[in-house]
């Protein structure tokens, strides 16, 4: 037996599977590595919140000993606070919450464990899984490893520490907001927002226990150091809901298995979302890649600049009539106050959404499923529309009220909650979106890009983002976690 000190913490998951099922190293071996370096780094990091120390050593063990098997038999890897995990806390960064143990796995984490995986622990999140901060009054605040003054990102902050920082191969977040592709992009690793309905919503907290066929917008998927990994994980828990076992689903192949075949869509810049500089100088070397690879590139979007206001209008209002939808009465009025206080060009849009009643909601379906067939004409002449995850690196840590933070992006200070507008692109229409690293920026820190692709056809932004690894590189450990 090879000794775990020959696998590197910064392996991929499919490595690391591949040593598993060669013998090359036990899972006790490997889950020990990665628990050696939670006690080392998390302390500081606070990535990994609700621990599942010995559960998984005797999980490790059942591997060993070949009780279990599955894709992911005998991998260490993490799932985020929210995600129901029976006998587990979900707290969802709430002090009320903050004893909420659940009676039994949601979808994701039941196909997870039943895949073999040995599930370390839980990952931090902001309260309500609501910012792109990671930092709650029941765990406190995860820093970046790139940079301990900076945000990691949310809601799937901790879990994008953990997988960057090598305390965990694979994780298993969410996103409505960019939460799992903004945790992805300030901490250099890879993400999957997956199409809606390609994986259950149900199962999470902030959300619905059971499946909710009303849902939208809302989805649960991966994040790893490989692109490869997840298409690995998202195979494992892709499918209809567990009470719906009379569709099955079968993802199509990628479209094309070489860059030059693509067509690739660059969005235009949007003008009340300014993007960092650095970013947009990631974006013009990846497309020099694309065109240097053979790539048909084009600048074009769905959306035409005069549309862009009125898209991000609707996707505002279906956001917060979707989060705020079980306010009291009390706590919509002060919502709505702060909207209507904030000065904000986007006040109006948060404000219907707060305030929708349930024929608002069904207009706003309405325009939903007008922008979804505008981006099923758009992808059948593009195959991928390539845009920035976030409109700057990970910024400050920061506790200004949510509608009085400003970001420094190129020396201008724009709203925080612009934030929400490039990951807005795929979530309103619910297309699947792959983030990837592209490089650092001068101070060091991670640049992120993302592809959106056409309609329940992820494995082409994910084939997309392998092949591009090939060409642009792809994770890099962040300095001081060794290798």
């Amino acid at each position: 037996m090879t000794a775990p000190a020959t696998i590197s913490p910064f392996a991929t998951a499919t490595s690391m599977l591949e040593a598993l099922r060669a013998r090359e190293i036990s899972a006790t071996e490997l889950l020990e590595l990665h628990l050696e370096r939670i006690d080392r780094y998390n302390p500081r990091l606070n990535a990994i919140v609700i621990p599942n120390t010995e559960a998984a050593r005797a999980r490790a063990k059942a591997f060993d000993s070949g009780a279990i098997a599955g894709a992911l038999a005998g991998l260490p890897l993490t799932i985020k606070d929210c995600i129901v995990v029976g006998g587990l806390r979900s707290t969802a960064g709430l002090a009320e919450m903050a004893e909420n143990v659940c009676p039994a796995d949601g979808a994701v984490a039941e196909r997870v464990l039943g895949a073999g995986g040995v599930l370390i622990g839980k990952t931090n999140v902001p309260p309500n899984a609501g910012d792109w901060q990671s930092n709650n009054p029941v765990f406190g605040r995860t820093l970046n490893p790139w940079d301990h003054d900076r945000s990691p990102g949310g809601s799937t902050g901790g879990g994008g520490a953990a997988v960057a920082a090598g305390l965990t191969p694979l994780e298993f977040g969410s996103d409505i907001g960019g939460s799992i592709r903004v945790p992805a992009a300030f901490n250099g690793i890879y993400g999957h927002r997956p199409s809606d309905s390609v994986v259950p919503r149900s199962g999470h907290n902030p959300g619905a226990p059971l499946p909710m066929p009303g849902g939208i917008m809302g989805v649960q998927g991966p994040l790893a150091r490989s692109p490869h990994d997840l298409e690995l994980a998202l195979d494992v828990i892709a499918g209809p809901e567990p009470d719906e076992p009379f569709w099955r689903l079968e993802l199509p192949k990628a479209r094309h298995e070489t860059l030059a075949s693509f067509r690739v869509a660059i969005m235009p810049p949007i003008d009340f979302a300014p993007v960092d500089a650095e970013i947009l100088a990631a974006q013009e070397r990846v497309v020099a890649a694309l065109r240097t690879a053979g790539a048909t590139v084009t600048t074009t979007a769905p959306q035409a600049a005069s549309e862009m206001h009125g898209y991000h209008e609707l996707y505002l209002s279906l956001l917060y009539t979707v989060l705020f939808g079980t306010l009291t009465d009390e706590q919509r009025a002060g919502a709505v106050a702060e909207f209507q206080d904030s000065g904000d060009i986007f006040g109006g849009a948060s404000v219907r959404g707060t305030q929708a009643t349930a024929g608002d909601f069904q207009g706003m379906l309405v325009q939903r499923a007008q922008w979804r067939a505008k981006y099923a004409a758009f992808f059948r002449e593009y195959d991928i529309l390539l845009a920035p995850t976030a409109i700057i690196p990970a910024f400050p840590h920061t506790d200004a009220p949510f509608q009085d933070r400003r970001l420094d992006v190129n020396g201008e200070q724009v709203r925080y909650n612009r934030m929400v507008v490039y990951p807005g692109l795929a979530t309103l229409v619910g297309h699947g979106a792959t983030a990837f690293p592209a490089g650092l920026s001068r101070a060091g820190l991670p640049l992120g890009l993302q592809a959106i692709g056409p309609y329940c056809e992820d494995r082409t932004p994910l084939r997309f983002a392998q092949l591009l690894e090939r060409e642009i590189g792809g994770f890099t450990p962040p300095p001081g976690y060794g290798a």
